[in-house]
């Protein structure tokens, strides 16, 4: 799957990015002011995500995510096994305790945030070295986050699975 690929999946599921599916769509109505305030609350919630990340600040993750999350890992990814993934305990034993356990110096990096309503999209890099191949991850990914009264309710990733798999797997 292409990064392209990848980029029109996520936004199309997102909202952001429409296909057509008939002669008579509609576009979009313009962004109000109450959109353009809504967006940037919603980014600030997934930055403030990714901040804690950084830090290993799990207080902090917790706290941006809602009781009754949802968060789906890529098809057919290592992690996958469990989808979806019910709240914020099930996301820090079978992802986030696995990944830490599983790689060293693993890094989340965002490089663009597309907001739009109560979705906001990432754009970014996996990186990190598995502990037991030896072999280091490179991924691009895509996240698509819903957020809602300044919790992340939902989140929905596309990553190369391929490369994941490759890594995590003794030759």
């Amino acid at each position: 799957m292409t990064a392209r690929t990848l980029l029109i999946a996520a936004l199309t599921a997102a909202g952001v990015v429409a296909v057509p599916m008939t002669a008579a769509a509609r576009p979009a109505p313009p962004a109000t002011r109450v959109d353009a305030t809504l967006d940037a609350a919603n980014q600030a919630v997934v930055e403030s995500l990714y901040r804690a990340f950084a830090a290993g600040d799990g207080a902090t993750i917790s706290s941006l995510l809602a009781a009754d999350l949802v968060w789906i890992e890529a098809e057919n990814g290592p992690y996958a096994d469990r989808n979806p993934y019910n709240g914020p305990a099930a996301v820090f034993e079978g992802i986030f305790g696995r990944i830490g356990a599983e790689f060293e110096g693993f890094v989340v990096t965002p490089a663009t945030l597309l907001p739009s309503g109560d979705r906001v999209v990432s754009l970014g890099r996996y990186t990190g070295t598995n502990r037991a191949t030896g072999e280091t991850l490179d991924a691009e990914f895509v996240h698509v986050f819903t957020v809602r009264g300044g919790k992340i309710v939902h989140m929905q990733q596309y990553t190369d699975t391929a490369q994941w798999v490759d890594v995590v797997t003794p030759d």
